[in-house]
């Protein structure tokens, strides 16, 4: 039950940024997981896949902190 709370929570608040805040979240992520890109890839990439790879790395994290 906790995971679904995390999960709709996540989704939420993803879905609330701005192009802008996903990519500085991605650029600036402190995580177990380490995200490797440059801001010039990221700059071609449209608002819904930041979201999916922001949102891939927090339920990441979350399992790998939950374990």
């Amino acid at each position: 039950m906790a995971v679904d709370t995390f999960f709709e929570q996540s989704c939420a608040k993803v879905l609330g940024m701005t192009k802008a805040e996903v990519k500085y979240r991605i650029l600036h992520f402190d995580g177990p997981v380490r995200l490797d890109f440059t801001e010039e890839y990221l700059d071609t990439l449209d608002l819904d896949r930041l979201q999916h790879i922001l949102l891939a790395a927090l339920l990441t994290a979350h399992r790998k902190c939950a374990s």
